[in-house]
Protein backbone atom coordinates (compact mmCIF):
# COMPACT_ATOMS: atom_id res chain seq x y z
CA UNK A 1 0.00 0.00 0.00
CA UNK A 2 1.69 3.49 -1.10
CA UNK A 3 0.77 6.48 0.78
CA UNK A 4 1.23 10.08 0.03
CA UNK A 5 4.13 12.00 1.40
CA UNK A 6 1.62 14.56 2.40
CA UNK A 7 -0.31 11.59 4.56
CA UNK A 8 3.00 10.20 5.77
CA UNK A 9 3.96 13.76 7.31
CA UNK A 10 0.32 13.50 8.74
CA UNK A 11 0.55 10.69 10.21
CA UNK A 12 4.25 10.96 11.56
CA UNK A 13 3.39 14.27 13.36
CA UNK A 14 0.28 12.40 14.83
CA UNK A 15 2.79 9.60 15.91
CA UNK A 16 5.18 11.97 16.91
CA UNK A 17 2.17 13.75 19.76
CA UNK A 18 0.61 10.54 20.94
CA UNK A 19 3.61 8.59 21.24
CA UNK A 20 4.80 8.62 25.36
CA UNK A 21 8.33 9.45 25.42
CA UNK A 22 9.02 8.18 29.06
CA UNK A 23 12.44 6.89 29.99
CA UNK A 24 11.12 3.35 30.34
CA UNK A 25 10.69 2.93 26.66
CA UNK A 26 13.89 4.59 25.49
CA UNK A 27 15.63 1.00 25.57
CA UNK A 28 13.08 -1.01 24.01
CA UNK A 29 11.52 1.34 20.91
CA UNK A 30 13.66 4.05 19.05
CA UNK A 31 10.49 6.25 18.81
CA UNK A 32 11.86 8.13 21.89
CA UNK A 33 15.25 9.26 20.34
CA UNK A 34 13.86 9.92 16.87
CA UNK A 35 10.97 11.69 18.44
CA UNK A 36 13.49 13.94 21.02
CA UNK A 37 15.90 14.29 17.64
CA UNK A 38 13.02 15.66 15.12
CA UNK A 39 11.84 17.82 18.00
CA UNK A 40 14.93 19.04 18.63
CA UNK A 41 16.13 19.56 14.84
CA UNK A 42 12.64 21.46 14.43
CA UNK A 43 13.58 24.16 16.82
CA UNK A 44 17.62 24.24 16.00
CA UNK A 45 17.54 23.95 12.05
CA UNK A 46 15.71 26.61 10.79
CA UNK A 47 18.15 28.88 12.39
CA UNK A 48 21.30 26.36 11.68
CA UNK A 49 19.85 26.77 7.91
CA UNK A 50 19.93 30.21 7.20
CA UNK A 51 23.00 31.01 9.40
CA UNK A 52 25.29 28.51 7.22
CA UNK A 53 23.50 30.09 3.86
CA UNK A 54 24.19 33.48 5.16
CA UNK A 55 27.72 32.78 5.78
CA UNK A 56 28.81 30.83 3.07
CA UNK A 57 26.79 33.26 0.29
CA UNK A 58 28.64 36.24 2.13
CA UNK A 59 32.07 33.59 2.03
CA UNK A 60 31.59 32.63 -1.30
CA UNK A 61 29.52 35.28 -2.99
CA UNK A 62 26.87 34.59 -5.52
CA UNK A 63 29.14 32.02 -7.95
CA UNK A 64 28.01 29.38 -5.40
CA UNK A 65 24.54 30.18 -4.95
CA UNK A 66 23.52 26.92 -5.83
CA UNK A 67 25.78 24.81 -3.79
CA UNK A 68 24.16 27.68 -0.88
CA UNK A 69 20.77 26.66 -1.40
CA UNK A 70 21.41 22.78 -1.28
CA UNK A 71 23.57 22.95 1.99
CA UNK A 72 20.64 25.57 3.09
CA UNK A 73 17.87 22.80 2.26
CA UNK A 74 19.72 20.07 3.66
CA UNK A 75 19.32 21.45 6.93
CA UNK A 76 16.00 22.52 6.41
CA UNK A 77 15.03 18.88 5.36
CA UNK A 78 16.65 17.11 8.52
CA UNK A 79 13.36 17.51 10.57
CA UNK A 80 11.33 16.52 7.60
CA UNK A 81 13.47 13.43 7.32
CA UNK A 82 12.46 12.81 11.09
CA UNK A 83 8.78 13.19 10.67
CA UNK A 84 8.30 11.04 7.02
CA UNK A 85 10.32 8.25 9.26
CA UNK A 86 7.53 8.07 11.61
CA UNK A 87 4.67 8.44 9.82
CA UNK A 88 5.99 5.22 8.16
CA UNK A 89 6.71 3.51 11.62
CA UNK A 90 3.10 4.56 12.18
CA UNK A 91 1.31 2.73 9.95
CA UNK A 92 3.92 -0.68 10.39
CA UNK A 93 1.83 -3.90 11.80
CA UNK A 94 3.25 -4.74 14.86
CA UNK A 95 5.45 -8.38 15.06
CA UNK A 96 4.49 -10.58 16.94
CA UNK A 97 5.94 -10.24 20.15
CA UNK A 98 4.33 -6.84 20.40
CA UNK A 99 0.83 -8.16 19.35
CA UNK A 100 0.71 -10.06 22.07
CA UNK A 101 2.24 -7.40 24.35
CA UNK A 102 0.20 -5.13 23.28
CA UNK A 103 -3.26 -7.49 23.54
CA UNK A 104 -1.49 -8.10 27.41
CA UNK A 105 -1.62 -4.33 27.74
CA UNK A 106 -5.03 -4.05 26.46
CA UNK A 107 -6.54 -6.74 28.45
CA UNK A 108 -4.66 -5.06 31.92
CA UNK A 109 -6.37 -1.91 30.68
CA UNK A 110 -9.89 -3.15 30.16
CA UNK A 111 -9.73 -5.22 33.49
CA UNK A 112 -8.81 -2.10 35.53
CA UNK A 113 -11.76 0.03 33.74
CA UNK A 114 -9.58 2.36 32.01
CA UNK A 115 -11.12 3.80 28.72
CA UNK A 116 -9.31 1.92 26.00
CA UNK A 117 -10.08 1.87 22.22
CA UNK A 118 -11.44 -1.17 20.09
CA UNK A 119 -9.12 -4.16 20.50
CA UNK A 120 -7.13 -4.64 16.83
CA UNK A 121 -6.55 -8.10 15.56
CA UNK A 122 -3.78 -6.75 13.96
CA UNK A 123 -2.54 -3.49 15.71
CA UNK A 124 -0.54 -1.03 14.31
CA UNK A 125 2.22 0.76 15.99
CA UNK A 126 -0.17 4.12 16.16
CA UNK A 127 -2.51 1.75 17.81
CA UNK A 128 0.32 0.48 20.25
CA UNK A 129 1.32 4.10 20.89
CA UNK A 130 -2.53 5.33 21.90
CA UNK A 131 -2.34 2.27 24.17
CA UNK A 132 1.08 3.17 25.85
CA UNK A 133 -0.32 6.50 26.52
CA UNK A 134 -3.61 5.70 28.08
CA UNK A 135 -1.69 3.21 30.08
CA UNK A 136 0.82 6.08 31.63
CA UNK A 137 -1.64 8.45 31.79
CA UNK A 138 -4.52 6.29 33.31
CA UNK A 139 -2.56 3.23 35.61
CA UNK A 140 -0.38 3.47 38.59
CA UNK A 141 3.37 3.25 38.04
CA UNK A 142 3.53 0.15 40.24
CA UNK A 143 0.85 -1.50 36.85
CA UNK A 144 3.30 -0.17 34.06
CA UNK A 145 6.55 -0.84 36.10
CA UNK A 146 6.21 -4.59 35.70
CA UNK A 147 5.92 -4.37 32.17
CA UNK A 148 9.31 -2.42 31.67
CA UNK A 149 11.44 -3.86 34.10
Amino acid sequence: MSQSVLSLFRDGHAYMSTWPVKKELYPHFPECKVISATRFSIAVMPPVAVVCSAMLFNTLGGDYLPQTLAIGAFFLSLPLQGILWLGHRSNQTLPPALKSWYHEIHGKLQQEGCEVHSRQSEPKYRELAALLKSAFDQLDKVFTRRWFE
